[in-house]
């Protein structure tokens, strides 16, 4: 029950469930409505604008573009679903998914293993750990043509310095440009030089909310520091690593500056597609020979190979996670 006073100043008595149910009159009705239900909204607005012009829009546009034999000029002709059944019969394009995935297997494990043990020694109490840890951002600011050419240069073939330090143990000279394996270890070792501190960071991060009880409990217990970090550290880190599992095969799968500058500016991937990653396809073929449908079938079987790959790295980082 409530009191209310009228404008003859008499006093009744209200029930509370009619005073809980009266509302204000008509403007400040609404404008209590937009602040409480509709201002949420607006504010979350535009990223969903944004999403819908910059991300499903080029989508949708380019699932069109990839139904029509689409040339820069001339009529674009609706062929459904021709560019797909010629893409999967395609060598090359398959000869260029092989290349991703094989430099995303040999990237992406050794760098997330080295940027977790990495995080787990940053972590510690060390001296100039402020400094330590912003080093290892240094590789992610700079500029990627510039990684690629001084990695070009130490993977040469008469004077690099990699085949001058094989030399000393008795290794004949390598032309690590001229077959599949050796042109896949170079790209890789760029990409985890550039990316393992990025990844470390985010690790690092995570760490620091783990509370410090548990680890003390531990050893308490007798566990020691390996013990710790196996069976407290990475299981509470399972969600960031989840993270990280996928951003890496985003990458992974759309690569694309540091192949191309491995081979010297050409979309071709070497001259027999040795390493040609299915990013360069789709550029040969949509902005040097103008197969803009073809292209478009390309990146729309990208998209569906990098979905997929990313769900089997979920579960499988998951179930590792239950097993233990």
């Amino acid at each position: 029950m409530s009191l209310d006073v009228d404008a003859g100043h008499r006093t009744r008595m209200l029930p509370s469930n009619q005073r809980r149910h009266a509302r204000p009159p008509g403007p400040r009705r609404l404008l209590s409505w937009l602040d409480l239900r509709a201002a949420p909204y607006f504010f979350v607005s535009p990223y969903f604008v944004l999403f819908a012009i910059f991300g499903i829009f080029p989508l949708i546009f380019t699932l069109w573009v990839s139904l029509h034999d689409w040339q820069l000029a001339g009529d674009k002709t609706f062929i459904g679903m021709e560019n797909y059944t010629e893409l999967l019969a395609d060598d090359k394009f398959w000869n260029s998914v092989v290349n991703t995935v094989g430099i995303f297997m040999i990237a992406t494990v050794p760098q997330l293993l080295l940027a977790l043990l990495l995080a787990n020694a940053l972590n510690k109490k060390l001296r100039g750990r402020l400094v330590l840890r912003l080093s290892v951002l240094a590789p992610l600011i700079t500029s990627v043509v510039a990684v690629a050419v001084v990695f070009t240069q130490l993977y040469g073939r008469d004077y690099g310095l990699v085949n001058w330090l094989l030399s000393l143990f008795g290794v004949d000279a390598i032309h690590w440009q001229n077959e599949k394996w050796t042109s896949w270890v170079a790209i890789a070792t760029m990409v985890d030089w550039r990316w393992t501190g990025y990844n470390a960071i985010i690790y690092l991060a995570a760490m620091q909310t783990i509370p410090k009880d548990l680890y003390e409990a531990a050893a308490i217990d007798g566990a020691s520091p390996r013990r710790q970090f196996w069976g407290i550290t990475v299981p509470l880190l399972k969600p960031t690593i989840i993270f990280t599992v996928i951003v890496s095969t985003i990458g992974g799968f759309t690569l694309f500056a540091e192949p191309v500058m491995f081979g010297a500016g050409l979309m071709t991937g070497g001259t027999t597609g040795q390493f040609q990653t299915v990013a360069m396809f789709i550029v040969k073929e949509g902005f040097r020979d103008f197969q803009y449908g073809y292209a478009a079938a390309a990146a729309w079987i990208l998209f569906l190979l990098i979905l997929i790959s990313a769900l089997i790295n979920f579960a499988l980082v998951r179930g590792l996670g239950r097993s233990r």
